[in-house]
């Protein structure tokens, strides 16, 4: 029940005369229209909300991503509640599957046990007969045929240094780009990737030794197995990943400064969406118009959708309340932060 099944699943049911939804474990599924009619991605990835759900014990974690996961539907009602629901796995958008399992065209089914020549049966006792189609959406196998597995070899988990770098290279001179399914849109995080491989290349950024390469890949293992599971051992952290890069090149955010000499900026970057333009602001590959981009973020999104302008009293920008409560909460997670690292 991935992305892709699910998708398959919609697209069949308005032509089949029935179609069943199989899942081990259960998803999330999310509207790609979110809060407000903005995308998912640009609620989800703040460095406010990430700083949260790092930060915040696990049990309230996920007490809140419950709680916010269920504003569109009761998955319990639907049978799709996660089975742990403490792993946060990458959700599953689809904004037609709960009115296809509302009007019965998907009907959601437990785990397969066995095939039949014309049934399926499944290990809650049911069984379903005149089955015509079996579809296997069971994801992809990752493989690299044309290097020795000296150098790669994926079998449960990647081990590569930050997702890029093998670790028995005697030399730094090879780096994989895009094997990697971040929380957040991967252009992005594989663009960084490739500013920081090309520093690497140049000798601008050196990697430590061995015995450090190892111990930093078992300790993202662990972490990573912790908050996503062992089936998603791709999935990363969006902002935690892009930050960790941007500190080796030079370039990530310094918002305890912006916020004496750039208040308004600061705000943007910490309650806004986390977009590339952050990693523009200083060091290697300043864009004088990366502020700009920050700060217009939200009309950029939202001018395909105003094709007819509805007339509104003009917003307000943050009152003179609000950016004194965000500031105070501002400066004691960030001390929060600090303490914690």
């Amino acid at each position: 029940m991935g992305n892709s099944g699910t998708d398959i699943a919609v697209e069949l049911s308005r032509t089949a005369s029935q179609v069943y939804l199989s899942t081990r474990r259960g998803c999330w599924v999310l509207s790609r229209v979110f809060d407000q009619g903005y995308p998912w991605d640009i609620c989800f990835d703040t460095r406010f909300q990430n700083l949260l759900r790092n930060t915040l014990p696990t049990s309230m974690v996920t007490w809140l991503t419950e709680k916010k996961m269920n504003e569109w539907f009761d998955h319990a009602h639907y049978g799709l509640q996660p089975r742990d629901s403490t792993q946060f796995k990458e959700p599953l958008f689809n904004d037609e599957l709960p009115s296809r399992i509302l009007c019965g065209y998907v009907v959601v089914k437990p785990n397969v046990t066995e095939f039949t020549e014309t049934s399926v049966n499944f290990d809650d006792g049911s069984i379903e007969e005149n089955i015509d189609v079996v579809v296997f959406a069971t994801g992809y196998h990752y493989s690299f045929p044309f290097l020795d597995e000296s150098i790669i070899k994926i079998e449960d988990k990647v081990n590569l240094y930050k997702s890029v770098f093998p670790k028995n290279l005697e030399k730094p001179t090879l780096g994989v780009i895009g094997l990697i399914q971040p929380l957040g849109p991967i252009m992005s995080v594989s663009e960084m990737q490739a500013r920081w491989i090309t520093r690497v290349f140049k000798g601008l950024c050196k990697l430590p030794p061995q015995d450090e390469i190892q111990k930093d890949i078992e300790l993202k293992q662990k972490i990573l197995l912790k908050r996503f599971g062992k089936e998603h051992s791709l999935q990363l952290d969006y902002i935690e990943y892009l930050d960790e890069l941007a500190t080796d090149i030079g370039c990530k955010p310094n918002i305890l400064g912006l916020l004496v000499t750039d208040p308004v900026l600061a705000l943007k970057i910490v309650f806004g969406p986390c977009t590339p333009a952050q990693y523009r602001l200083r060091g290697p590959g300043k864009w004088p118009r990366a502020r700009k981009q920050i700060m217009t973020t939200f009309d950029r999104i939202m001018k395909p959708t105003k094709t007819r302008v509805v007339r509104t009293q003009e917003e307000n920008s943050l009152s003179k309340v609000y950016r004194l409560g965000a500031l105070c909460i501002l400066v004691l997670l960030l001390a929060l932060d600090m303490y914690r690292n």
